[in-house]
């Protein structure tokens, strides 16, 4: 079911993207009078679920959903058409267009999904607002991997500032030290004292090497829940709602400190302070036969912050949103070349599991738009066969005063196809190795 659920959010959502992509190349298309023989949302290999002509343009549904196109009169594109470069150039026809009007066309697609992307993260700040987590949410602070300790990251400590700006959403620590260019952070301690430490050039690279992008996460404290009848515990008066604070003379910051301190016990007893309503308190635990004190956890109730904007504040927050979501990728995106990097590469499975396991329209809003930025700067990128390969060849025009050869382009565009159809096949293998292993 869950299945079937993030399945239908990616196709709902890749159909909105496709189709206003593909309108982002039409509309100007035929401002500049230019003809559009295809606009297909889905690919029509090997034949359409459904079709009909109207005007000089097919407009059709194709049977597979990996994307969708036009195919514009003129233009060397997808298709591999290149039956009209042995005619004469049609005024009606993509070439004949100046090299402004070609370049307005290839790069309608890019421009509409940006607007896209802002138009939704707008929408969703208006509608649903944002809710963040501040440190007010997270009294007991952050529990701190490992790799970030030596950099003078502690448990507990909490998030005041980033870079001297206080941060608005204390979780973002972990994007912010992985993606952008971050110098130092201000933090509270356990005991309440503040420390500025400072963030070495490459931390992002770091983490990731480290498998530490989620360095941070809200640090569960030593906070008793339940107690076993008949245990350790019980027998020495603990009660649900106590903290332990000590171990042995040992401070407990989380109750992973607890527990780790407890399997180290060699002893018949342990001492264990608490504390109970302000008070603290000091007991001895003889310990049984399996050593175990026979207490669980307090897992805290984490209650973000919701804020609300009004339709003119949510224009701001919107472009705040899809400017950070597009530098964020842009910063992300040097991983790729790396080996583990390269591993980590998603398919289509990738992009599903995005979506909320059960139907949520504010989640599904935001992942549409995550993907139509992401869409709008892989289609950006100077590679032939993307829209970022036709203006690299458009620039070139323009500077030079020259077109390319339309031999080089076809040969350059084939080359381009065969490289994504690769990196879509490796990329998809990835999501396959995952699922069966």
């Amino acid at each position: 079911m869950i299945f079937l659920i993030k399945a239908v959010q990616f196709l709902l959502s890749l159909s909105i993207i496709v189709v206003l992509h593909e309108l982002g190349h039409f509309i100007p298309a035929k401002f500049f009078k230019t003809k559009v023989e295809k606009f297909y949302l889905f690919f029509d290999w090997p034949y359409s679920l459904v079709k009909k002509k109207i005007g000089e343009t097919v407009y059709g549904i194709g049977l597979i959903p990996l994307g969708g196109y036009v195919k514009i009169a003129g233009m060397i594109d997808e298709s591999m058409d290149t039956e009209h470069l042995e005619k004469e150039p049609e005024p009606w026809e993509y070439r004949s267009k100046p090299a402004w009007q070609r370049l307005v066309i290839i790069s309608g697609g890019i421009i509409v999904n940006l607007i896209l992307g802002f138009a939704i993260y707008m929408m969703v700040a208006f509608v649903w607002g944002k809710t963040v987590l501040t440190n007010e949410n997270l009294p007991a602070g952050f529990e701190v991997a490992e790799v970030m300790k030596s950099y003078g990251f502690n448990d507990g400590d909490k998030i005041l500032k980033v870079n001297g700006d206080d941060i608005e959403n204390v979780i973002d620590i972990n994007k912010f030290l992985f993606l952008r260019d971050i110098n130092s952070v201000t933090v509270e301690r356990y005991n309440g004292s503040k420390e500025n430490i400072s963030i070495p050039e490459n931390i992002g690279t770091i983490m990731f090497e480290n498998g530490a992008m989620n360095a941070f996460v809200p640090l569960v404290p030593a906070v008793i829940d339940s107690i076993v009848p008949d245990s350790p515990a019980y027998n020495a008066s603990l009660a649900k709602g106590d903290k332990i604070i000590k171990v042995n003379g040992n401070d407990i910051i989380k109750w992973q400190d607890f527990t780790e301190l407890v399997k180290l016990n060699t002893s018949s007893n342990i001492s264990v302070e608490i504390e109970r309503g302000g008070d603290v308190i000091s007991k001895l635990i003889p310990l049984n036969e399996d050593k175990k004190i026979g207490v669980s956890v307090l897992l805290p109730k984490i209650v973000p912050t919701k804020i609300e904007y009004s339709f003119f504040d949510s224009i701001n927050e919107g472009y705040q949103m899809a400017y950070w979501t597009l530098t964020d990728y842009i910063g992300q995106f040097k991983y790729v070349f790396t080996k583990k990097g390269a591993s980590q590469l998603g398919g289509f499975g990738a992009i599903g599991s995005l979506f909320p396991a059960t139907w949520n329209w504010k989640g599904f809003w935001e992942t549409t738009a995550l993907i139509s930025i992401i869409l709008a700067f892989m289609n950006a990128l100077p590679i032939p066969a993307l829209d970022g390969g036709h203006a690299m060849f458009l620039f070139y025009e323009m500077l030079t005063g020259r077109k390319p050869n339309d031999k080089i382009v076809g040969y350059a565009q084939m080359l381009g196809f065969f490289l994504l159809i690769a990196l879509v096949l490796f990329a998809n293998g990835n999501d396959l190795y995952r699922w069966l292993f």
